[in-house]
């Protein structure tokens, strides 16, 4: 299922329209969504928990909010 521009913002706060339509157009997960949060926010935890990587979606949900957090 499609995630909605509310389910964004509830996980990422207020962000531009540019980030929204971006990972809109990944066809990423609501929970694939909040798994790349929690990753790029606590990657040692969930490392330290033998959790395996990420997968190729929600890598590439990383690089989109990586990238705008460096902006």
């Amino acid at each position: 299922m499609s995630m909605t521009r509310e389910e964004i913002v509830s996980v990422l706060g207020p962000t531009d329209e540019t980030l929204v339509a971006d990972i809109l157009s990944t066809g990423a997960s609501f929970e694939e969504l909040r798994e790349a949060w929690v990753w790029l926010n606590e990657d040692e935890a969930l490392m330290g928990e033998g959790r395996p990587l990420p997968g190729t979606r929600v890598a590439e949900l990383i690089d989109l909010l990586d990238a705008d957090e460096d902006d």
